[in-house]
């Protein structure tokens, strides 16, 4: 990737530009609901690390969608991915570049994702964060692999599912080790 492609891939404001020069907020309006989402309520537009404080933004409504049952929990997510397609092409789309990084709409469905079944707890949302940070950031195979060759909205959407399954995987995991040592404990 060329130096050039490297900065139209950062928010104006993270590529040290003047107030003169375009910006994602020139492109995408937080006045309007669909790139409210995409950015992530505005969450998106951190000037550092927007994909964490995407995820950071995310955790209130996957601690509410906890609430729900399975089956709603599921709907729910599925929604927000199919629409997350469309919502994510369509903000790329109007600022030009694929996967910018103040589109976070994904990193929200990523999150959601990880905490399918999350057990109730405080450590355990944190968990979920950390461990979809872990894998967004560093994008073990397959991961990578989607993250290169899958376009459009869909593109955008993909690897961070990936992620979040990877990322539910460390939970549940978790969750079940957890519950076996306590079982074994409780034996003696």
């Amino acid at each position: 990737m060329t130096e050039e492609q490297l900065e139209l891939e950062k928010p104006a404001f993270a590529a040290g530009k003047s107030a003169s020069q375009p910006s994602v907020l020139t492109k995408l309006s937080l006045a309007e609901p669909i790139d409210l989402i995409a950015l992530g309520f505005g969450s998106g537009l951190a000037p550092k690390a927007p994909g964490t404080f995407g995820t950071l933004a995310a955790l209130p409504l996957v601690a509410l969608m906890n609430v729900l049952t399975w089956p709603w929990y599921l709907m729910w997510t599925v929604i927000a991915f199919v629409l997350g397609v469309y919502i994510c092409e369509r903000a790329a789309n109007k600022l030009g570049v694929h996967d910018h990084p103040a589109i976070v709409w994904d990193e929200f469905v990523g999150l959601m994702i990880a905490g399918i079944g999350l057990p109730l707890g405080l450590f355990w949302i944190l968990l979920a964060f950390a461990a979809f940070r872990f894998f967004d950031i560093l994008k073990p195979w397959p991961i990578s692999f989607l993250d290169k060759r899958v376009a459009g909205g869909l593109g955008i959407m993909v690897d961070d599912v990936a992620a979040g399954f990877f990322a539910l995987g460390v939970v549940q995991g978790t969750h079940f080790a957890v519950n076996s040592l306590d079982r074994s404990i409780s034996l003696f």
